[in-house]
């Protein structure tokens, strides 16, 4: 019996291994293939490490930051191949879409002063691979109403896609220590805001846990959190694993995922393994420190959670921002504002099986210890309406919006929420003083095969959020 086990333990090793070599020749294969590496997926710019972070202010950050950019500039910028030197080149000084080009760079860290005495303080916390752009809206928002806006770049963020190969997210997490430290400098009295998109939302809510177990730590009065990365794909889990040929110089290109034209100015397209790695490990930490503080009965000490997510999300689990959070959450008026799909007859019999089943999944008739709003349509008429159901009740209190849902748009996405239709970058109806050198959300894919610097399913994805003024009324602080 043991020498049958031993026999078939070995049979299951064998069949690993070979799978394993399967997979990384199939990998190299796929990987070589393809687009070779430019110098900005190669270069590294120098970042703070944790322990810096931990023990700079603002100013010694923007020092820092203003020395990772000049790197970046003596080090690709300058030394651009002749064959690099193309508009679709956000590093190549003659592109529109080059950022310092452009009114603004907003890949850099930024501060918004209101008029008047700060009422209170915000601090704005980017997705992956993106930059302090996704969330300036928000951020001019608050400024409006009276508040010190502090968005931070988060190492490896907005200079080159090389620096993702290397930053972890305990770096992202010192980097948020640092902006939350720097805010309440500036505005030691008045309510303290955490918002984050995507990974952002993450780290907002990671930081928040923190300062339950570490009464060193500011303490936020609310969080305001879009397309939280709460949960991610379990590819996540085992992208490493994608990345193992990297460790032989030959192989370089298999540390990436994705190496693709970079035209936009204030986002990275190309995708390293080492970033969905570091997704998958943060939303680890994050899902057991929610478990062990719930556990404890101390998550009554977190302030209210606001969140905005779309019923389909292709980046973070929709399903886990529920049950990893919401349904852990304590009856502190904590709110879940659900963005559904466009179920009017234009959509309805194109939808894939099952898709226009999804909100009933995720949301089953129940009472829960938050609110819930549903922004959408009756099936029959485009106009939108939010259909709320407070704490401990079931019972449905709509509200017309005065919004139709566009006609060529059956869902939000990922990335559409922080813009409204007015930018000029992603947004449906750019605004043409906003000019950022290209504007994504308006293009119409329609054409030939192969005369596209990409997948014409890459322009497909919305960008922008039509009910935007919607989410800026809630968020009001």
């Amino acid at each position: 019996m043991i020498g049958f086990l031993s026999r078939s333990l070995r049979r299951a090793v064998v069949a690993v291994v070979l799978l394993l070599l399967l997979f990384v020749g199939v990998r190299v294969w796929d990987v070589q293939s393809g687009p070779p590496l430019g110098p900005w997926h190669e270069f590294v710019p120098p970042e703070l490490s944790v322990a810096a972070l931990d023990h700079s202010d603002w100013t010694g950050w923007m020092a820092a930051e203003n020395a990772a950019f000049a790197a970046t500039r003596a080090a690709v910028t300058e030394r651009l191949d002749i064959t690099d030197r193309v508009a679709t080149n956000r590093w190549f000084e003659g592109s529109p879409v080059n950022p310092a080009n452009l009114a603004s760079d907003w890949n850099r860290s930024f501060v918004l002063e209101p008029a008047g005495p700060p009422a209170g303080v915000a601090v704005f916390l980017h997705g992956l691979t993106d930059a302090p752009y996704s969330l300036r809206h928000l951020a001019e928002a608050y400024r409006e109403r009276g508040y010190l806006a502090v968005a931070i770049r988060l190492p490896g963020h907005g200079i080159v896609p090389g620096g993702l190969t290397e930053a972890v997210w305990e770096d992202w997490m010192a980097a948020t220590r640092l902006a939350v430290r720097a805010a309440r400098a500036r505005v030691p009295v008045g309510p303290l805001h955490l918002v984050g998109y995507s990974n952002g939302g993450a780290l907002a809510l990671k930081h928040a846990l923190d300062a339950v177990e570490n009464p060193s730590l500011p303490r936020a009065d609310r969080l305001v959190l879009l397309s939280p990365m709460v949960g991610v794909t379990a590819f996540a889990r085992f992208a490493g694993l994608a990345g193992l040929p990297a460790f032989l110089p030959r192989f370089a290109k298999t540390a990436w995922l994705d190496i693709l034209p970079e035209f936009n100015p204030f986002k990275f397209n190309s995708f390293p393994v080492n970033a969905a790695r570091q997704t998958y490990r943060l939303t680890s930490a994050l899902d057991a420190q929610l478990d062990r503080l719930a556990q404890a009965g101390r998550l009554a000490a977190l302030p209210p959670v606001l969140t905005f997510q779309s019923v389909v999300d292709a980046t973070v689990s929709t399903p886990a921002v529920l049950t990893r959070l919401y349904d852990r959450l304590p009856d502190n008026g904590s709110e879940l504002v659900l963005f559904d799909l466009n179920r009017s007859m234009r959509f309805g019999p194109l939808f894939a099986t099952g898709i226009d089943r999804v909100l009933d999944r995720i949301l089953p008739p129940a009472t829960r210890r938050y609110a819930v709003t549903v922004v959408g349509n009756d099936g029959v008429t485009v106009a939108a309406t939010a259909r709320r159901i407070v704490p401990g009740s079931d019972i449905e209190a709509t509200q017309p919006l005065g919004i139709d849902w566009p006609r060529d748009v059956y869902s939000l996405s990922h990335v559409a929420l922080p813009f409204p239709a007015s930018d000029g970058l992603y947004g449906g109806a750019p605004d043409p003083t906003d000019s950022m050198g290209v504007a994504l959300g308006v293009l119409a894919v329609r054409g030939e095969r192969g005369v596209l610097v990409m997948d014409a399913g890459f322009f497909t994805r919305v960008t922008w959020n039509p009910f935007f003024a919607y989410l800026l009324e809630r968020v009001g602080p």
